[in-house]
């Protein structure tokens, strides 16, 4: 792993870039320092504009202006250009780059274009001064365009970058909000069971109280009955509890739920059963899935709450089939039945044609199977098979105790 190293606040290979520059500078001054023109005053000059260039990234406007400021002291005493000039068409460039605002880097432009036809004024050699006017300018101009260029490239890339963490910050926020609205959901559901335990309890307990004298082995079964509720209830209870004190697990990518008013839709406050799961395979049947379910294994009974769990496993996994494998594809349910746990197993082709009708986006399907199936110490799995469909298996564990049956008490 790659770890960018921080001096002074800013990245290393920064700072080292900039003490490099800042060197080759330094170094034209000092080697010049016996024949140019000004001598070891003119050494000092540059010097001073190396020094400045130290700040060029941090500080690119004021740099600039200081190095403007040296360059015109040695048009002044009348030096001439001298080699370590080029830290003016250093600091040019890093005005354009760096500063803030763009009208800086004009600004220095057109210091810069007066700052041509001294120095060019000022230049020895046989060429006119217009001559060397024409070549200043156009270095000057090309380092000023160069800065430019890459000043629309920077920019680009931090808007970007920016872009990037706003969406990802969104989509956190989204899955945040997924996962509090599903586990709301489930601590509804959890809390009906709870609540129909209870009324279960209240008729066996009077019925006990009238049957204890008249009929004792009917009453003793009715109070069996009574603590058996009684502590899946409290079983119930402690996972409704959890629901809504235990922070959010990580999540993985959501895959969307079911499309409003789909074949998976059903009415509010209504807890269904196993026993409605093929009525269910009917409606996805209609909708235009290939469904083929088996079961393998012999049933057992199950707690409410853990049996709802099975059947919203199933229908997440059939509604997710439909929306994105499309009309048309061909899915494998199943449900194996151990000693131990429960698995549902869903398996489509991924061969289906697209839906007339877009789902809407924001659904949360796989988070909802996840949060459902962790209520229950269970497992889940999903991804992509080699045939181009996409795989769902959930495992649940079944309690030590059979579940009871809630039914009501005659």
């Amino acid at each position: 792993m790659t770890v960018d190293r921080i001096i002074f606040g800013r990245p290393l290979r920064s700072v080292a870039f900039d003490v490099a520059v800042s060197g080759l500078v330094a170094l034209f001054a000092v080697l010049g320092a016996v024949a140019q023109p000004g001598g070891w005053s003119a050494t000092l000059v540059g010097v001073g504009m190396a020094l400045v260039l130290l700040v060029r990234r941090t500080h690119p406007a004021a740099g600039a202006a200081a190095v403007g400021g040296l360059a015109l002291l040695q048009v002044v005493v009348g030096w001439g250009p001298l080699g370590y000039d080029v830290a003016v068409l250093i600091a040019l460039y890093s005005v354009v780059k760096y500063a803030d605002r763009l009208r800086d880097g004009v600004i220095a432009g057109l210091v810069a274009a007066v700052g041509v036809v001294l120095a060019a004024v000022q230049a020895s050699g046989p060429a006119p001064w217009w001559a060397n006017t024409i070549v200043y300018g156009l270095v000057t101009g090309a380092v000023w365009l160069v800065g430019l260029n890459v000043r629309t490239r920077r920019l680009y890339v931090l808007s970007l970058e920016e872009r990037a963490t706003t969406l990802e910050r969104e989509r956190e926020a989204e899955a945040r909000a997924a996962v509090a609205e599903e586990r709301s959901r489930i601590a509804r559901e959890l809390h009906d069971v709870v609540a129909h335990s209870m009324a279960v309890m209240i008729v066996q307990a009077d019925g006990v109280r009238f049957t204890i004298d008249r009929d004792p082995a009917t009453a003793r079964e009715a109070a069996k009955v009574v603590a058996d509720t009684g502590r899946q209830a409290l079983e119930d209870m402690r996972r409704l509890v959890g629901v809504l004190r235990e922070p959010g697990r990580s999540e993985p990518p959501g895959v969307a739920a079911e499309p409003d008013g789909g074949p998976s839709a059903e009415p509010a406050h209504r807890r269904p059963a196993l026993v409605e799961l093929p009525a269910l395979l009917d409606r996805f049947r209609a909708a235009g899935l290939r469904v083929n379910y088996g079961a393998t294994g012999e049933p057992a009974p199950l707690p409410p709450g853990l049996e709802l769990t099975v059947y919203r496993v199933a229908q997440e996994s059939l509604t997710n089939a439909l929306k994105h494998a499309g009309v048309g594809a061909s899915v494998e349910l199943s449900l194996n039945w151990s000693a131990s746990d429960v698995v549902v197993r869903a398996v489509d082709d991924g061969r289906g044609r697209s839906v007339v009708r877009p789902a809407p986006s924001g659904g949360h399907g796989l988070l909802g199977m996840r949060e459902r199936v962790g209520v229950y110490d269970g497992s889940l799995t999903a991804g992509p098979t080699m045939g181009g469909g996409w795989r769902v298996e959930a495992r649940l564990p079944l309690p030590s105790t059979p579940g009871v049956e809630q039914g009501e008490a005659a």
